[in-house]
């Protein structure tokens, strides 16, 4: 074994590329990409368009007839 104590020996076990962000930084940085998101949205409203769920026709809908099969009033 080492001299060095355990946590010591768990930092240098981490990739030294990685950087630790604060959960106050990853919210903030977050916000911001959504913020952003939606004012693309804003100033181009038919390109975000695509990403929304067109309505369907309510004369396709599948009628529910639950009742009217297991005989309940």
């Amino acid at each position: 074994m080492s001299d060095k104590p355990q946590d010591q020996q768990a930092d240098q076990v981490e990739p030294q590329g990685v950087k630790k962000v604060s959960l106050a930084d990853a919210i903030k940085a977050k916000l911001a990409q959504k913020q952003a998101d939606q004012a693309a949205a804003r100033a181009n409203p038919k390109a975000a368009g695509n990403a929304n769920q067109t309505a369907k026709s309510q004369m396709t809908k599948k009628v529910n007839n639950q009742r009217r099969r297991t005989g309940g009033s």
